[in-house]
């Protein structure tokens, strides 16, 4: 039987600029899938890029992402092959805001 877990990494939180989600160890995982519902979003775009660590303290673009969201709604991002640690970084543009919920699902 596969593993399978769902973790909220950020639970309906207001930003407003740059930010990243709450790191996650997932080196047991095999695929991940970062779910970002995006319930309010102010004056610009948001985009948001998967980044992978060996320790959790150093980060790198992984290369995935979800590009110029304009407008509330769900979208997501699948990743493997991604070592140990994941996290979301998300960009604003022309310094709006957003609130937003994302969850990271893995199986193994």
């Amino acid at each position: 039987m596969r593993q399978f877990a769902q973790i909220v990494l950020e639970r309906r939180t207001r930003h407003a600029g740059s930010f990243c989600t709450e790191p996650f160890e997932a080196a047991w995982a095999a695929e991940a899938v970062f779910f970002l519902t995006v319930e309010e979003l102010e004056a610009g775009q948001l985009a948001a890029r998967v980044q992978i660590s060996p320790d959790g303290i150093n980060w790198v673009d992984e290369g995935s992402g979800i590009p110029a969201i304009s407008a509330p709604g769900l979208h997501f991002v699948r990743v493997t092959h991604f070592g140990g640690w994941l996290r979301l970084a998300c960009d604003m543009e022309n310094g709006g805001g957003a609130r937003v919920l994302v969850h990271l699902i893995l199986k193994e």
